[in-house]
């Protein structure tokens, strides 16, 4: 059984003539090129460590089959804003698991994507736990109401936002929780 220990989180975005090659160079400006990415979904595993991305990059290894809860989006359309971004939030007890969302939009800010992507991992943990709440309120109002219930700790996003190449060359963006042993 494989669990993970650590995790960090990075972003990047790159633009190409081609889509292969601009996602490439997204990963390269993430420093996880060098990885045979596995995605995997959206739980944060009890008692892992978050460290930082120069800590978890130095642990790779060229070729290292690597799981990844990413968020990725592109497109070729000038002027066309894309984001991707991941939400964590995480429970006061370390014993139990936390949450990891995915959201890949067009037209949000990173600011927009990346509360929204929060406000799906605290509220995928929310429901897990038990703490009660109107999912039609303001996210701030939610995220008040969550973090004082005592059982939710933190909640965070990586979001990493771009607009399309003004010549029509592929624009990636991505984020990316990197689960570590």
């Amino acid at each position: 059984m494989y669990v993970p220990t650590k995790i960090f989180f990075t972003k990047g975005v790159g633009r190409h003539k081609e889509y292969l090659t601009s996602f490439e160079l997204a990963l390269r400006s993430a420093g996880i090129e060098i990885c045979n990415l596995v995605t995997v979904s959206s739980i944060f595993p009890t008692n892992c460590k978050r460290i930082n991305k120069d800590e978890g990059i130095k642990e790779l290894q060229p070729g290292q089959i690597t799981f990844a809860v990413m968020a990725r989006n592109s497109t070729n359309e000038p002027n066309r804003l894309i984001a991707a971004s991941i939400g964590v939030a995480l429970p006061a007890d370390s014993n139990q698991y936390g949450y990891l969302s995915e959201h890949h939009p067009f037209g949000e800010t990173e600011k927009v994507a990346g509360e929204y992507a929060e406000d799906l991992a605290a509220t995928m943990l929310a429901t897990t736990l038990g703490v009660e709440f109107n999912p039609n309120t303001d996210w701030s109002e939610r995220e008040n109401i969550y973090k004082m219930s005592g059982k939710i700790v933190r909640s965070f996003n990586i979001t990493q936002s771009a607009e399309g190449d003004k010549n029509g060359l592929w624009t990636t963006v991505l984020s990316a929780g990197i689960l570590l042993p």
